[in-house]
């Protein structure tokens, strides 16, 4: 008798937390994965949401496989998807058409991504990190006349940098081309995409070498000690350079420590636009969600602009819309957010994603990239020639590991090419 009572309660039990389970709706996300980000997740974020939710980091593997196994049975537990932007594009048929959701107050590129592609939006925007431009307030009276700090070209840069090696005797222009500098980042990212609309198809193309020789006239205003630089806060703070490039996460201590004497600023812009690389986060809805509407309203929730600081500070990740941050935030926030606000808003903002598709081969496309700024800029080779020959490497690369284009470089069907 006991025994039955006991058999009895337990299914009781397993019935009532399988029904609580089955009302949450569970966010699978590879993002917010520290234990301190998901908990501040969990509790400052997703606790203002006008329902049920559960929230799940995984790494991307467990991630995919989840997803995949779901998607593969017609039904499953997952209610909504937080990812980067490459996670979603190996499963955008799983994801249902979230075109209904009012995107208006996030910037039109973010937009455009989150189709992947298609006609419909596959995902939403969620969350943002980047790099920007950073610079001391004794650089800014070097600035060309009429320049706008917050929309500058890449030959008003040149200027600038020219003003200021002319008026101080040093070249104060400082750039992350140390071992563990993200140089190859800039490449890729920014100034490429700012000539040529591309980051791979256009890598040989005759405005890829404007983009080289503009990069080298700045070259002869950069402080010559930046093959160490690694970290630009450094610098910032020691006075070794003036104006930067870098990660946000490597200006941070620079804007904390001496809040009163650094400036940020958007990236600058040239002929085909104004090149940034986001990594972009954003949210989606499987196609087997056990409850559509309700993972759509939380993701309308996690658009919210009090639910996008709540997430900013859970994440250190900057929302994709337009806000005020409150005046609480660390100073490095009160200034990145301005400029990066900026630089995704901007009319000729063109975001250029972190690579996709390569898998084990990152590190060789990133290498073909440092290995064209040393040839070119350090050992003076011609800039046609080393184009052409460093194309050869990337195309081996891209070859190999068949990757299709990703933005800014248009969808292919097949490997991406490098015209």
């Amino acid at each position: 008798m006991k025994t039955g009572l006991k058999i009895t309660l337990l299914a009781t039990a397993s019935a009532l937390i399988s029904t609580s389970l089955a009302a949450d709706t569970l966010l699978w996300s590879t993002q917010a994965k520290p234990i301190e980000e998901t908990q501040a997740m969990r509790e400052q974020v997703l606790a203002g949401f006008d329902g049920e939710v559960s929230f799940e980091p995984a790494d991307e593997g467990p991630w995919q496989t989840r997803l995949t196994a779901e998607l593969t049975a017609g039904s499953g537990s997952i209610g909504a998807l937080g990812a980067l932007h490459g996670d979603f594009t190996g499963v955008s048929d799983g994801l249902s058409d979230l075109s209904a959701i009012d995107v208006s107050s996030v910037a039109p590129g973010f937009v455009e991504l989150g189709k992947l592609g298609t006609d419909t939006q596959k995902y939403i925007p969620w969350m943002q990190a980047t790099y920007i431009m950073a610079a001391h307030r004794q650089a800014l009276e070097y600035l060309p006349e009429g320049a706008d700090l917050m929309a500058l070209s890449y030959d008003e840069l040149v200027a600038w940098a020219a003003n200021m090696h002319e008026a101080t005797g040093e070249p104060r222009f400082g750039f992350p081309a140390g071992p563990q500098g993200l140089k190859h980042r800039f490449f890729q990212g920014y100034l490429l995409p700012s000539f040529t609309g591309s980051m791979v198809t256009e890598f040989r193309s005759d405005a890829a070498e404007d983009a080289w020789n503009s990069f080298l006239a700045l070259w002869e205003h950069t402080n010559p000690a930046s093959t160490n630089f690694s970290f630009m806060q450094e610098q910032l703070i020691a006075g070794d350079a003036w104006v930067v490039f870098d990660h946000t996460a490597r200006l941070a201590d620079a804007f904390n420590q001496q809040p009163d004497d650094f400036v940020a600023f958007p990236a600058p812009a040239g002929p085909a636009g104004r090149g940034f690389m986001p990594v972009l986060a954003g949210v989606a809805v499987p196609v087997t969600a056990p409850d559509p509407e309700e993972a759509a309203a939380l993701v309308r929730y996690l658009l919210e602009p009090e639910t996008q600081i709540a997430t900013l500070r859970a994440t250190n990740f900057f929302p994709v819309i337009d806000l005020d941050l409150p005046d609480d935030m660390p100073a490095s926030v009160q200034a990145a957010g301005p400029a990066i606000s900026a630089m995704s808003g901007a009319d000729d903002a063109l975001p250029a994603l972190l690579p996709v598709g390569l898998g084990s081969l990152g590190g060789q496309f990133n290498q073909v990239y440092s290995d064209t700024f040393e040839r070119i800029v350090l050992a003076g080779q011609p800039v046609r020639a080393v184009l052409d020959d460093q194309a050869e490497a990337l195309r081996r690369v891209i070859d190999e590991a068949a990757a299709p284009c990703w933005a800014p470089d248009a969808a292919s069907d097949g490997p991406c090419p490098v015209n």
